[in-house]
């Protein structure tokens, strides 16, 4: 094992010479980025209809090239679906990973091209090792294995030989028999479909591994060492593998998980790293060990734009104007064709030198506790589907996360002031719960046997609850509303107060 240690950090200190360029010359770096991005894709359709092949600098692109959604995107992405090539980027996409959907579609198909796969994805995880060695030069971490979960994968269209499913079941598939060595489990169970049985197979083939690190989203990785825990009867994970050292995360906010871990895992000099990765790419990765802020990866083939939240005009900016301390939506342009893509994400950034940032939220109202990405127009809908089959009326509602405990899974609370209440508060629960599982792939999947997200907690209040609560925080008039989605309990936990008095 000294051996693969001494070999992996050879490895990883090349690696951070080539970070350290992009840390001193960030905008040059980005620039670089910019010119390969425009010309990969100047024969394709995209990049025909907007003249690529004469776009120079900057400024011409966002003269010439909209903002875009995934609506926008969408009849170029179905066509190569349909087995066209150079349609938003040169070659044939044969991987498309489903994310949660629009207001039009339960889910996205989101293009990973081979490019994506080598220059962003595979290399945002050799870098989350590099930065890790950095800060932790005698870690033994590879002298173990590390247990990742990922979803699953399924044909999309047989004839055009393309697939689609979770990213991390698109990276798993496609990783190097080297890396496939240093996990667990085996690639076989990891890419099941049915949760149950995959839950059930993972314990059984990881509990004898000596496992040193975790990846994935916290929710699923919990419920993993949970089940863990169960069948060995042991009261912490480091008595079943002593040698574990971090849990690598990123997907969800982390901060309502940390505690329960500790107690799950129970080994003080434990740690955790942060990572910011997406469907659409890898983004960020924590740089230090002392910080958990992000360092915004600048040499993944993607080019970012940055546009101010409270800026009226929308006006994108690049790299070099932003300020440290403004909130910013994130813009991308990417190697697998997304150009101009507003992912939903808002950062801001705590550094320019170097470049890094922290994930303050979404452009939209949302929960994304669990990793469901339940948006505001899928609780709208279903809130109108719920209302009309139980023949009521609401007035107001808002809903958070209510967080895991040590005997719970997870949920969501609705308090809900009703103009004319339901006859069964319970079946206007499972109609609100089965209209969202068909508007949401995402809420679907995380509520999937009660495991990650349990039954959906309805309130009624009291009349006049969300008023005084408006008062009460001196948000009385035209321009304030009550949140309708929160990823924290603040809100919710003052309203609770005010109804129970």
């Amino acid at each position: 094992m000294d051996i693969i240690n001494s070999i992996a950090t050879w490895f990883f200190k090349k690696r951070m010479h080539q970070i350290d360029l992009f840390l001193k010359y960030p905008h040059e770096v980005q620039q670089d980025s910019f010119k390969k991005l425009i010309y990969s894709a100047k024969n394709t359709e995209w990049g025909e209809k907007y003249n690529y092949s004469e776009i120079s600098n900057y400024n011409q692109f966002k003269e010439r090239v909209p903002i875009n959604e995934y609506d926008d995107l969408k009849p170029f992405i179905q066509k190569m679906r349909n087995g066209q090539s150079n349609i938003l980027w040169p070659g044939e996409i044969k991987w498309y990973a489903k994310s949660s959907g629009t207001t039009s579609d339960k889910s996205k198909f989101i293009p990973v091209s081979l490019e994506s796969l080598e220059d962003c994805h595979f290399r945002g995880g050799k870098d989350m090792l590099t930065l890790y060695f950095e800060n932790y030069e005698n870690t033994q971490i590879l002298s173990g294995k590390s247990l990742t979960l990922s979803g699953s994968w399924k044909i999309d269209y047989p004839n055009n030989d393309s697939y689609f499913g979770d990213l991390s079941a698109i990276i798993l598939q496609n990783l190097p028999i080297l890396a496939e060595w240093a996990r667990t489990p085996s690639l076989d169970i990891a890419l099941m479909d049915n949760w149950e049985e995959k839950i059930e197979k993972i314990c059984e083939e990881t509990i004898p591994e000596n496992v040193t690190s975790l990846a994935g989203v916290p929710s699923w990785i919990l419920v993993i060492l949970k089940n863990i825990l169960e069948k060995t009867k042991r009261t912490s994970i480091s008595e079943v593998w002593p040698n574990i050292e971090v849990f690598f995360h990123g997907g969800v906010n982390f901060f309502p998980y940390k505690t329960q871990y500790n107690e799950i895992i129970n080994k003080p000099d434990f740690r955790f790293w942060e990572i910011y990765n997406a469907s659409e790419g890898f983004f960020g990765l924590q740089m230090q060990k002392e910080s958990e802020d992000l360092l915004l990866m600048l040499d993944y083939g993607v080019f970012y734009e940055f546009i101010d939240v409270e800026d009226s005009s929308k006006k994108t900016i690049i790299l070099d104007e932003i300020i440290v301390g403004k909130n910013y939506e994130l813009i991308i342009n990417t190697n697998s064709g997304l150009w101009r893509y507003k992912i939903g994400d808002t950062i801001t950034f705590t550094s320019n030198n170097p470049y890094l940032f922290r994930i303050t939220g979404r452009t939209k109202n949302f929960i994304n506790a669990f990793g469901e990405e339940l948006m505001i127009d899928n609780a709208e809908k279903a809130i109108d589907t719920a209302c009309k089959k139980c023949d009521c009326l609401i007035f107001e509602y808002t809903a958070a996360p209510v967080f895991f405990s040590t005997n719970n899974s997870g949920a969501h609370e609705w308090l809900i002031e009703f103009e004319k209440e339901p006859e069964n508060l319970i079946f206007f629960a499972e109609v609100l719960d089965n209209s969202l599982k068909a508007l949401n792939s995402d809420y679907e999947a995380k509520r999937f046997g009660n495991m990650i997200l349990g039954f959906p907690q309805i309130t009624s209040l009291k009349n006049g609850i969300f008023y005084k609560w408006l008062k009460q925080n001196n948000r009385l008039g035209g321009q304030y509303k009550v949140p309708r989605l929160m990823n924290n309990r603040k809100i919710v936990e003052e309203i609770i107060l005010i109804n129970q008095d």
